[in-house]
Protein backbone atom coordinates (compact mmCIF):
# COMPACT_ATOMS: atom_id res chain seq x y z
CA UNK A 1 0.00 0.00 0.00
CA UNK A 2 3.17 2.00 0.72
CA UNK A 3 3.76 2.32 -3.10
CA UNK A 4 0.93 4.50 -3.81
CA UNK A 5 2.97 7.11 -2.41
CA UNK A 6 4.79 7.25 -5.56
CA UNK A 7 1.70 8.60 -7.70
CA UNK A 8 2.78 12.33 -6.24
CA UNK A 9 4.96 12.57 -8.75
CA UNK A 10 3.15 11.50 -12.04
CA UNK A 11 -0.39 12.73 -10.97
CA UNK A 12 0.32 16.12 -9.91
CA UNK A 13 4.27 17.94 -10.69
CA UNK A 14 3.69 21.34 -9.51
CA UNK A 15 6.00 23.81 -7.96
CA UNK A 16 5.72 24.77 -4.32
CA UNK A 17 4.85 28.03 -5.13
CA UNK A 18 1.47 26.23 -6.98
CA UNK A 19 0.06 24.89 -3.31
CA UNK A 20 -0.33 28.82 -2.31
CA UNK A 21 -2.71 29.23 -5.25
CA UNK A 22 -6.07 29.19 -5.33
CA UNK A 23 -8.03 27.02 -7.72
CA UNK A 24 -9.79 29.42 -10.33
CA UNK A 25 -13.27 30.20 -10.54
CA UNK A 26 -16.01 28.77 -12.48
CA UNK A 27 -15.78 31.78 -14.81
CA UNK A 28 -12.40 31.54 -15.69
CA UNK A 29 -12.27 27.76 -15.75
CA UNK A 30 -15.05 27.58 -18.59
CA UNK A 31 -12.76 29.92 -20.41
CA UNK A 32 -9.91 28.54 -20.41
CA UNK A 33 -11.44 24.82 -21.01
CA UNK A 34 -12.69 23.70 -24.19
CA UNK A 35 -14.39 20.96 -22.82
CA UNK A 36 -16.61 22.83 -20.72
CA UNK A 37 -18.96 25.76 -21.38
CA UNK A 38 -21.68 27.34 -19.33
CA UNK A 39 -24.15 25.27 -20.03
CA UNK A 40 -22.30 21.86 -19.92
CA UNK A 41 -18.86 19.97 -19.38
CA UNK A 42 -17.98 17.62 -21.47
CA UNK A 43 -15.73 14.33 -21.13
CA UNK A 44 -12.18 14.36 -22.99
CA UNK A 45 -9.60 11.49 -23.88
CA UNK A 46 -5.92 11.18 -22.70
CA UNK A 47 -4.08 13.23 -25.07
CA UNK A 48 -5.83 16.50 -24.49
CA UNK A 49 -5.48 16.26 -20.93
CA UNK A 50 -2.82 18.81 -19.37
CA UNK A 51 0.15 17.44 -17.98
CA UNK A 52 -1.08 17.51 -14.17
CA UNK A 53 -3.48 14.84 -14.73
CA UNK A 54 -1.81 11.90 -17.14
CA UNK A 55 -1.08 9.09 -14.50
CA UNK A 56 -2.23 6.36 -16.54
CA UNK A 57 -1.39 5.95 -20.21
CA UNK A 58 -3.51 3.24 -20.92
CA UNK A 59 -6.75 4.46 -20.13
CA UNK A 60 -7.81 6.45 -23.30
CA UNK A 61 -10.31 8.11 -22.58
CA UNK A 62 -13.37 9.47 -20.41
CA UNK A 63 -11.52 11.76 -18.44
CA UNK A 64 -12.65 15.16 -16.37
CA UNK A 65 -10.97 18.09 -17.13
CA UNK A 66 -10.05 21.21 -15.86
CA UNK A 67 -14.01 21.52 -14.78
CA UNK A 68 -15.68 24.74 -12.85
CA UNK A 69 -16.03 23.32 -9.19
CA UNK A 70 -19.77 23.00 -9.24
CA UNK A 71 -19.51 20.62 -12.24
CA UNK A 72 -17.04 18.79 -10.55
CA UNK A 73 -18.59 18.06 -7.48
CA UNK A 74 -21.96 17.34 -9.60
CA UNK A 75 -19.69 14.67 -11.29
CA UNK A 76 -19.92 12.36 -8.37
CA UNK A 77 -23.36 10.98 -9.84
CA UNK A 78 -22.45 11.04 -13.55
CA UNK A 79 -20.62 8.97 -15.34
CA UNK A 80 -16.27 9.05 -16.36
CA UNK A 81 -13.34 7.01 -15.58
CA UNK A 82 -13.17 8.29 -12.39
CA UNK A 83 -16.71 7.39 -10.60
CA UNK A 84 -15.81 3.95 -9.83
CA UNK A 85 -12.76 5.46 -8.03
CA UNK A 86 -14.93 7.68 -6.12
CA UNK A 87 -17.81 4.96 -5.16
CA UNK A 88 -15.62 2.27 -4.12
CA UNK A 89 -13.75 4.06 -1.57
CA UNK A 90 -16.87 6.03 -0.37
CA UNK A 91 -18.77 2.92 -0.29
CA UNK A 92 -15.93 1.52 1.81
CA UNK A 93 -16.57 4.68 3.76
CA UNK A 94 -20.30 3.98 5.01
CA UNK A 95 -20.05 0.50 5.32
CA UNK A 96 -16.97 1.24 8.03
CA UNK A 97 -19.48 4.04 9.74
CA UNK A 98 -22.00 1.32 10.36
CA UNK A 99 -19.37 -0.85 11.90
CA UNK A 100 -18.43 1.50 13.79
CA UNK A 101 -22.08 2.25 15.01
CA UNK A 102 -23.15 -1.10 15.47
CA UNK A 103 -19.72 -1.63 17.55
CA UNK A 104 -20.37 1.50 20.10
CA UNK A 105 -23.56 -0.56 20.83
CA UNK A 106 -21.47 -3.71 21.48
CA UNK A 107 -18.35 -2.22 22.98
CA UNK A 108 -19.22 1.58 24.20
CA UNK A 109 -16.56 3.78 23.69
CA UNK A 110 -16.46 4.57 27.44
CA UNK A 111 -15.60 1.24 28.95
CA UNK A 112 -17.77 0.66 31.77
CA UNK A 113 -17.51 -1.92 34.83
CA UNK A 114 -19.33 -4.72 32.79
CA UNK A 115 -19.37 -5.51 29.34
CA UNK A 116 -22.03 -7.28 27.68
CA UNK A 117 -20.07 -10.08 26.16
CA UNK A 118 -18.78 -11.09 29.29
CA UNK A 119 -21.07 -13.33 30.48
CA UNK A 120 -20.60 -16.25 33.18
CA UNK A 121 -19.83 -19.91 32.30
CA UNK A 122 -22.54 -21.46 34.70
CA UNK A 123 -21.33 -24.85 33.88
CA UNK A 124 -17.49 -24.55 35.56
CA UNK A 125 -17.21 -23.81 39.26
CA UNK A 126 -14.14 -21.65 38.64
CA UNK A 127 -14.44 -18.17 38.00
CA UNK A 128 -14.83 -19.05 34.23
CA UNK A 129 -15.97 -16.59 31.73
CA UNK A 130 -17.04 -16.60 27.72
CA UNK A 131 -16.36 -14.08 25.28
CA UNK A 132 -19.41 -13.74 22.96
CA UNK A 133 -18.99 -11.55 19.94
CA UNK A 134 -22.42 -11.32 17.89
CA UNK A 135 -22.01 -12.32 14.12
CA UNK A 136 -23.77 -8.99 13.04
CA UNK A 137 -20.18 -7.38 14.47
CA UNK A 138 -18.25 -9.51 12.64
CA UNK A 139 -20.59 -8.92 9.45
CA UNK A 140 -19.35 -11.52 6.76
CA UNK A 141 -17.72 -13.91 9.03
CA UNK A 142 -20.73 -15.99 8.73
CA UNK A 143 -20.63 -16.89 12.32
CA UNK A 144 -19.36 -15.40 16.18
CA UNK A 145 -15.86 -15.97 17.67
CA UNK A 146 -16.11 -17.50 20.73
CA UNK A 147 -13.36 -17.85 23.70
CA UNK A 148 -13.07 -19.38 27.18
CA UNK A 149 -11.13 -17.65 29.64
CA UNK A 150 -10.60 -18.86 33.20
CA UNK A 151 -9.96 -15.79 35.14
CA UNK A 152 -7.58 -17.25 38.49
CA UNK A 153 -7.58 -14.77 41.46
CA UNK A 154 -6.91 -14.55 44.85
CA UNK A 155 -9.18 -11.58 45.59
CA UNK A 156 -12.30 -11.79 46.02
CA UNK A 157 -14.85 -12.07 43.46
CA UNK A 158 -15.44 -7.93 43.60
CA UNK A 159 -12.60 -7.32 41.54
CA UNK A 160 -13.47 -8.62 38.58
CA UNK A 161 -15.45 -5.59 36.76
CA UNK A 162 -12.31 -4.09 37.34
CA UNK A 163 -10.37 -6.63 35.53
CA UNK A 164 -12.66 -6.61 32.94
CA UNK A 165 -12.68 -2.47 32.17
CA UNK A 166 -10.55 -2.50 29.28
CA UNK A 167 -9.51 1.03 27.01
CA UNK A 168 -11.67 1.02 23.70
CA UNK A 169 -9.85 4.09 22.22
CA UNK A 170 -6.93 1.89 19.97
CA UNK A 171 -10.27 0.50 18.70
CA UNK A 172 -12.06 3.51 17.54
CA UNK A 173 -9.16 5.15 16.70
CA UNK A 174 -8.32 2.38 14.03
CA UNK A 175 -11.97 2.95 12.46
CA UNK A 176 -11.62 6.89 12.28
CA UNK A 177 -8.68 6.22 10.47
CA UNK A 178 -9.93 3.74 8.36
CA UNK A 179 -12.87 5.97 7.31
CA UNK A 180 -10.56 8.97 6.94
CA UNK A 181 -8.33 7.54 4.67
CA UNK A 182 -11.18 6.13 2.31
CA UNK A 183 -12.98 9.39 2.74
CA UNK A 184 -10.08 11.60 1.90
CA UNK A 185 -9.37 9.01 -1.15
CA UNK A 186 -12.86 9.67 -2.56
CA UNK A 187 -12.48 13.36 -2.69
CA UNK A 188 -9.13 13.12 -3.98
CA UNK A 189 -10.76 11.19 -6.91
CA UNK A 190 -13.64 13.61 -7.12
CA UNK A 191 -11.84 17.23 -6.75
CA UNK A 192 -8.58 16.42 -8.81
CA UNK A 193 -9.56 17.19 -12.16
CA UNK A 194 -10.19 20.80 -11.04
CA UNK A 195 -7.30 22.39 -11.10
CA UNK A 196 -3.47 21.85 -10.74
CA UNK A 197 -3.84 23.27 -7.38
CA UNK A 198 -6.41 21.65 -6.16
CA UNK A 199 -4.77 18.42 -6.90
CA UNK A 200 -1.79 19.09 -5.25
CA UNK A 201 -3.68 19.70 -2.48
CA UNK A 202 -6.08 16.95 -2.54
CA UNK A 203 -3.11 13.72 -3.06
CA UNK A 204 -1.20 15.32 -0.19
CA UNK A 205 -4.54 14.84 1.44
CA UNK A 206 -5.16 11.06 0.36
CA UNK A 207 -1.14 10.58 1.47
CA UNK A 208 -1.76 11.61 4.85
CA UNK A 209 -4.99 9.54 5.35
CA UNK A 210 -2.82 6.16 3.61
CA UNK A 211 -0.15 6.93 6.53
CA UNK A 212 -3.42 7.51 9.21
CA UNK A 213 -4.70 4.12 8.07
CA UNK A 214 -1.28 2.53 8.54
CA UNK A 215 -0.80 4.11 12.00
CA UNK A 216 -3.92 3.16 13.25
CA UNK A 217 -4.34 -0.15 12.03
CA UNK A 218 -0.94 -1.10 14.41
CA UNK A 219 -2.46 0.81 17.41
CA UNK A 220 -4.88 -2.27 18.48
CA UNK A 221 -2.59 -4.57 17.64
CA UNK A 222 0.39 -3.37 19.98
CA UNK A 223 -2.21 -2.42 22.94
CA UNK A 224 -4.18 -5.42 23.49
CA UNK A 225 -0.93 -7.70 22.48
CA UNK A 226 1.06 -5.99 25.35
CA UNK A 227 -1.43 -4.63 27.76
CA UNK A 228 0.43 -6.25 30.54
CA UNK A 229 3.84 -5.64 29.46
CA UNK A 230 3.78 -1.39 29.58
CA UNK A 231 7.39 -1.28 28.31
CA UNK A 232 7.09 -2.66 24.88
CA UNK A 233 3.51 -1.70 24.31
CA UNK A 234 4.89 2.10 25.00
CA UNK A 235 7.97 1.30 22.54
CA UNK A 236 6.29 0.15 20.42
CA UNK A 237 3.19 2.82 19.94
CA UNK A 238 5.81 5.46 20.29
CA UNK A 239 7.55 3.96 16.92
CA UNK A 240 4.76 3.21 14.71
CA UNK A 241 3.53 6.89 15.89
CA UNK A 242 6.98 8.78 15.41
CA UNK A 243 7.04 6.90 11.85
CA UNK A 244 3.44 7.87 10.55
CA UNK A 245 3.69 11.77 12.04
CA UNK A 246 7.50 11.57 9.82
CA UNK A 247 5.69 10.12 6.81
CA UNK A 248 2.75 12.85 6.72
CA UNK A 249 5.31 15.56 7.03
CA UNK A 250 6.97 14.35 3.68
CA UNK A 251 3.64 14.08 2.21
CA UNK A 252 2.87 17.48 3.01
CA UNK A 253 5.62 19.54 3.00
CA UNK A 254 6.74 20.63 -0.68
CA UNK A 255 10.31 20.28 -0.56
CA UNK A 256 10.04 16.21 0.12
CA UNK A 257 8.45 16.05 -3.22
CA UNK A 258 11.48 16.46 -5.28
CA UNK A 259 13.09 13.35 -6.84
CA UNK A 260 16.20 12.99 -4.09
CA UNK A 261 13.87 12.72 -1.67
CA UNK A 262 12.52 9.60 -2.87
CA UNK A 263 15.00 7.48 -0.96
CA UNK A 264 13.67 9.36 2.09
CA UNK A 265 10.24 8.10 1.66
CA UNK A 266 10.75 4.56 0.57
CA UNK A 267 12.93 4.17 3.68
CA UNK A 268 10.48 5.88 5.51
CA UNK A 269 7.54 3.85 4.96
CA UNK A 270 9.32 0.89 4.78
CA UNK A 271 10.11 1.60 8.48
CA UNK A 272 6.20 2.18 8.66
CA UNK A 273 5.47 -1.22 7.91
CA UNK A 274 8.68 -3.06 9.74
CA UNK A 275 7.59 -1.20 13.19
CA UNK A 276 4.26 -3.15 12.38
CA UNK A 277 5.35 -6.20 11.56
CA UNK A 278 8.10 -6.40 14.27
CA UNK A 279 5.05 -6.07 17.17
CA UNK A 280 3.30 -9.37 15.06
CA UNK A 281 6.37 -11.52 15.27
CA UNK A 282 7.12 -10.79 19.09
CA UNK A 283 3.20 -11.55 19.92
CA UNK A 284 3.64 -14.83 18.64
CA UNK A 285 6.77 -15.51 20.37
CA UNK A 286 5.04 -14.50 23.52
CA UNK A 287 1.34 -15.84 23.02
CA UNK A 288 2.03 -18.30 20.27
CA UNK A 289 -0.01 -20.91 22.18
CA UNK A 290 -3.09 -18.83 22.74
CA UNK A 291 -5.64 -19.10 19.97
CA UNK A 292 -6.78 -15.51 19.69
CA UNK A 293 -2.85 -15.00 18.62
CA UNK A 294 -2.97 -17.35 15.98
CA UNK A 295 -6.29 -16.37 15.01
CA UNK A 296 -5.63 -12.53 14.37
CA UNK A 297 -2.36 -13.28 12.70
CA UNK A 298 -3.88 -15.17 10.26
CA UNK A 299 -6.28 -11.99 9.75
CA UNK A 300 -3.53 -10.15 9.49
CA UNK A 301 -1.98 -12.19 6.99
CA UNK A 302 -4.88 -12.76 4.79
CA UNK A 303 -4.82 -8.37 5.67
CA UNK A 304 -1.11 -7.91 3.83
CA UNK A 305 -2.03 -10.53 1.03
CA UNK A 306 -5.04 -8.58 0.51
CA UNK A 307 -2.75 -5.05 0.45
CA UNK A 308 -0.05 -6.51 -1.47
CA UNK A 309 -2.09 -7.78 -4.23
CA UNK A 310 -3.61 -4.14 -4.52
CA UNK A 311 -0.15 -2.97 -4.70
CA UNK A 312 0.76 -5.43 -7.41
CA UNK A 313 -2.15 -4.58 -9.35
CA UNK A 314 -1.55 -0.88 -9.10
CA UNK A 315 1.94 -0.95 -10.39
CA UNK A 316 1.30 -3.33 -12.71
CA UNK A 317 -1.49 -1.06 -14.61
CA UNK A 318 -3.03 -4.03 -15.25
CA UNK A 319 -5.36 -5.51 -17.21
CA UNK A 320 -5.81 -2.21 -18.65
CA UNK A 321 -1.56 -2.42 -20.14
CA UNK A 322 -3.15 -5.41 -21.85
CA UNK A 323 -6.04 -3.80 -23.80
CA UNK A 324 -5.37 -0.46 -23.87
CA UNK A 325 -8.60 1.43 -23.41
CA UNK A 326 -11.13 -1.06 -23.41
CA UNK A 327 -11.12 -0.75 -19.20
CA UNK A 328 -11.69 3.02 -19.18
CA UNK A 329 -15.00 3.31 -16.99
CA UNK A 330 -15.07 -0.04 -14.88
CA UNK A 331 -12.17 -2.90 -13.87
CA UNK A 332 -9.28 -0.86 -14.40
CA UNK A 333 -6.39 -1.18 -12.02
CA UNK A 334 -7.09 1.84 -9.57
CA UNK A 335 -10.83 0.14 -8.99
CA UNK A 336 -9.42 -3.05 -8.18
CA UNK A 337 -6.45 -1.99 -6.16
CA UNK A 338 -9.38 0.35 -4.25
CA UNK A 339 -11.67 -3.01 -4.08
CA UNK A 340 -8.72 -4.83 -2.27
CA UNK A 341 -7.58 -2.13 0.26
CA UNK A 342 -11.53 -1.62 1.61
CA UNK A 343 -11.22 -5.90 1.84
CA UNK A 344 -8.08 -5.50 3.66
CA UNK A 345 -8.99 -2.88 5.69
CA UNK A 346 -12.19 -5.27 6.92
CA UNK A 347 -10.28 -8.35 7.23
CA UNK A 348 -8.17 -5.87 10.00
CA UNK A 349 -11.20 -4.98 11.64
CA UNK A 350 -12.07 -8.76 12.04
CA UNK A 351 -9.19 -9.01 13.80
CA UNK A 352 -9.84 -6.05 15.69
CA UNK A 353 -12.49 -7.36 17.21
CA UNK A 354 -10.57 -10.25 18.41
CA UNK A 355 -8.44 -8.31 20.10
CA UNK A 356 -10.51 -6.57 22.09
CA UNK A 357 -12.82 -9.55 22.90
CA UNK A 358 -9.66 -11.31 24.56
CA UNK A 359 -8.83 -7.82 26.46
CA UNK A 360 -12.20 -7.47 27.96
CA UNK A 361 -12.33 -11.02 28.95
CA UNK A 362 -8.55 -11.34 30.72
CA UNK A 363 -8.06 -7.54 31.59
CA UNK A 364 -4.26 -7.18 32.87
Amino acid sequence: MAASVEKTSSLCKTSAAQLLLSPGDSSSACSNNKTCCAAKCELTDYDYLPEFLKDNEFILSYYRSQWPLKQTLLSIFSIHNETLNIWTHLIGFFIFLMLTGYAASVFPITAGNHSPLIQPNSSSSSSSHAVMIPSSLMLFDGGFYRANYTTESSSSSSALPQQLSVSRWPFYLYLAGAMFCLLTSSACHLLSCHSSATCYRMLRLDFAGISGLIVTSFYPVVYYTFACSPFYRNLYLSSITVFGLAAVTVSLVPVFDSPRFRPVRAVLFACMAASGIVPIAHKMMVFGNRPEAVLTTGYEAVMGLLYGMGVVVYAARVPERWFPGKFDLAGHSHQLFHVLVVAGAYTHYLATVVYLGWREAEGC
